[in-house]
Order: structure tokens, then C-alpha cells, then sequence
């Protein structure tokens, strides 16, 4: 919304450019809003006869849980011919001192005001969401904390190249070489009464360190398996304690089934959630029901948006090899910023990349950066999924004035 104020003023508006955010009546608003959700999903759990039990899990058997319920009332078995486990992920928080006078993105929905100036550790999507949306407010001095040169290494090129540069033109500053922190220090803020100082401390800081008003970690997640007795059952679980699953979601031990993050597996426990209900309930032609892990469609949305599908450029390279590849690429400025001034325009990237592969161009990568492209992929995921070739997307009429038929005019 921010954003939206600010691009009014290059439209003729006349909007004032000290609009306060009142950040306290937004925090409510969106409190209700997800407690509006959980109702209405607990009401659909109960009209299809679906018990919700509070408390907390473990195995006792193979086909048997206990669960210490929530109001401390005591403890309930269950037997069950199918378990299924899908318990999630949680932030990982450094073992190093004072690391829990900081949050991780949980803990930042229970923010009461935001802060001044922020470090944000972290160079994947979790962090450069964050980062990107606290910048994109105003007022908050935001600090990137990386062990690499760029930000979401692990995407395309393309996109840690461009979405680094975007967000150090926007104004937020990056720490390169990050090694970890030696301690976190607490000036203030212990009391609720004073506001919040934190000052990050690291080897060969020149005896200084940061001072900030808040540390946001986004280093990483780790299963949610403690606590759940998967030995007292024989399950597997790899080295970082995910669940050991094969592609129809089965575990090592018969009738428990793993889903989502605790599997390490990409996050789609909804489709997954569904293909094994299929197959254990559903009619005999999903008995062999199993999701695909290949062409998801991810989007990030940062500042501006990202959207990929299928391989990077180095993968394909790998897989198919320089000679087997075609790459289609541009970068423009979207239309709707045709009347901002220029030195701010070019700060504001839309680039797509298209990667092919073979005499027939089958589509293998699409890689996407700017404005509504999370809404754009949605339908173009759909025509890579299905194996679409170069020709498809030039042989579609082109809608314009849109940056969608960019893709479909790539030359």
C-alpha cells in the first residue's frame, strides 16, 4: 500500500507524502482476519465430522498416539489403521548468546509497534520478504545479513543478480560475508516500558557492533519431530531429523505416512494432503496416486515479486549441456511506471527469462521478476507443466498493453 501511495503522486494525485501507517489498527485487523480463518476452517472440520483435538503428540505404537491435551486435563489415546504425520517446520534460532532477545518470522505477527531500524539475517525468501516489506513501508532502516554475495542464491542467476541490486538501490543495506554473530547484546527494553535496543556483536566488528531496534532471524527451518517418539515406532528420519518418506508419502513403517515440511520436502502439503487421501479412501484408479515434485510454481513475494518454474540456467546446463539449450531473456520497464522520473524508474526492474531445451524448445525454466508476475505464472505454470514448447507461447496473440506478452514475444 505503501507503494501504491507513493506511485499516486506520478499519477497527479496530490498525496501527501507523511501519511502516517497506523500500525496498531492494522495488527488488529489482521489478528481478526486469521482468527476469522481458523473458525471457518474449524466449522468445516465439524460439518465433515472431524474431531480437533488440542494438546501434543507422541507415538506410543505403530498404529496408537497419546496426546496431553491443551487444558492440562489430562492424557488421551488414539488408535488409528493411518497415521499421517505432518507436524510442519519451525525457525531455526543460532546457538550463540542473547540469540533470544531476537524473533524469527513467527515472532514478528507478535510485534506491538514495528521497530526503527531492523537486522534481518537471512538471504532466502522468508528474509528477503521481510526485508523487502519493512523497506517498502518507509521509515525503517533495514539491514540484510548474508554469508554470500547475493540474495536467494539458490534461485536463478537472473533473479539473485537483479533482486541484490534492486534492494540495495531501494535502500536496504547489505552485509556481505556474514559469519555468524559472537553475541547479542540487550541495551534496553527489558521492561515494557523502554523501548527496545539491541546491539549485534561479531568477530572483527572494530569493538563497535550494530545497534538496532529489533533482529529478525531467517536462517533456516528444522523439522518438527522432537517430542513425537518416532523411535518408539522405528520411523527414519535423515540427519536434520525430517522424516524419511517415499514418493506415495509412505514412512518405513506401515500405515504412518509423512506430509510437508517435516518431510524436507518441497512445502505442498495441501496437494500432498489430497493425493494420499485419494489413494488410501478414494476409488481404485488412485491407488497408485503419487505427487510430482517437478515444475512447482514458486513465487516470492518480495519487492518486486518473483515467479520460477522448472530448472535455473546452471541446472539445465548441467542436466542438458550448453549445446541442447536455447535462453530467451529481457528486462524492461513495466507501463505503469511510464511517468515515474527516469533515475527512479530503472531502480524498479521487470525481467523475464525463458530456458529451453532441444531442436523443439521445450520449456524447462521460466523465471519471472516484477510487477504482478505472482498472478502472471499461475497460467503459464499450467503450459510448462504440460510440456509446452517455444512455438506455443509465440503462436499466442499477445495482450497489450500488459508485461505478460513479453513472454510470449521473446525473440
Amino acid at each position: 500500500m505503501a507503494e501504491v501511495l507513493r506511485a499516486s503522486q506520478h499519477y497527479g494525485y496530490e498525496t501527501p507524502s507523511n501519511i502516517p501507517f497506523n500500525y496498531a489498527a492494522f495488527n488488529a485487523k489482521r489478528d481478526a482476519n486469521i482468527a476469522n480463518l481458523n473458525r471457518g476452517y474449524e466449522t468445516n472440520w465439524a460439518r465433515e465430522g472431524i474431531t480437533l483435538v488440542r494438546g501434543t503428540a507422541k507415538f506410543v505404537a505403530s498404529k496408537t498416539i497419546s496426546v496431553e491435551l491443551e487444558d492440562g486435563s489430562g492424557v488421551e489415546t488414539f488408535k488409528s489403521e493411518h497415521i499421517c504425520v505432518a507436524t510442519g517446520g519451525k525457525s531455526i534460532v543460532p546457538r550463540i548468546p542473547g540469540a533470544h532477545f531476537g524473533i524469527t518470522s513467527d515472532g514478528f505477527f507478535g510485534l506491538e509497534e514495528l521497530p526503527k531500524k531492523i537486522a534481518v539475517v537471512g538471504s532466502g525468501y522468508i528474509a528477503v520478504e521481510m526485508a523487502g516489506m519493512l523497506n517498502a513501508i518507509g521509515g525503517i532502516e533495514v539491514h540484510m545479513f548474508i554469508r554470500g554475495e547475493k540474495i536467494l542464491r539458490k534461485f536463478d542467476p537472473m533473479v539473485s543478480e537483479t533482486m541484490t541490486r534492486t534492494y540495495e538501490e531501494a535502500g536496504v543495506i547489505i552485509h556481505r560475508g556474514y559469519k555468524g554473530f559472537a553475541r547479542v547484546e540487550m541495551w534496553s527494553g527489558k521492561k515494557k516500558s523502554e523501548g527496545k535496543v539491541l546491539n549485534l556483536r561479531w568477530d572483527g566488528d572494530d569493538g563497535n557492533g550494530l545497534v538496532v531496534n529489533e533482529l529478525l532471524w531467517a536462517v533456516g527451518r528444522s523439522p518438527e519431530t522432537e517430542g513425537l517418539d518416532l523411535g518408539a515406532v522405528g520411523v527414519l528420519t535423515d540427519e536434520k531429523g525430517y522424516i524419511r518418506v517415499d514418493r506415495f508419502q509412505n514412512t518405513n513403517v506401515e500405515v504412518i505416512y509423512g506430509l510437508g515440511d517435516v518431510t524436507g520436502l518441497m512445502e505442498l502439503t495441501p496437494a500432498a494432503g489430497r493425493q494420499l487421501s485419494n489413494r488410501l479412501f478414494g476409488p481404485s484408479q488412485f491407488s497408485q496416486s503419487a505427487l510430482s515434485y517437478s515444475l512447482i510454481p514458486t513465487v516470492i513475494f518480495a519487492h518486486p515479486e518473483v515467479g520460477t518454474i522448472g530448472l535455473t540456467e546452471p541446472d539445465a546446463l548441467q542436466k542438458y549441456g550448453a549445446g541442447n539449450l536455447k535462453i530467451y531473456h529481457t528486462k524492461f520497464a513495466a507501463m505503469f511506471y511510464d511517468f515515474f522520473p527516469p533515475e527512479e524508474k530503472k531502480c524498479i526492474p521487470t525481467e523475464f527469462k525463458i530456458i529451453c531445451e532441444g531442436e523443439e524448445e521445450r520449456i524447462v525454466g521460466l523465471h519471472l521478476i516484477g510487477l504482478g508476475v505472482g498472478e502472471m505464472l499461475q497460467g503459464f505454470a499450467v503450459a510448462v507443466k504440460m510440456g509446452a514448447r517455444k512455438r506455443d507461447f509465440d503462436a499466442c496473440v499477445a495482450i497489450h498493453p500488459t508485461s505478460a506478452e513479453e513472454i510470449v514475444t521473446m525473440k
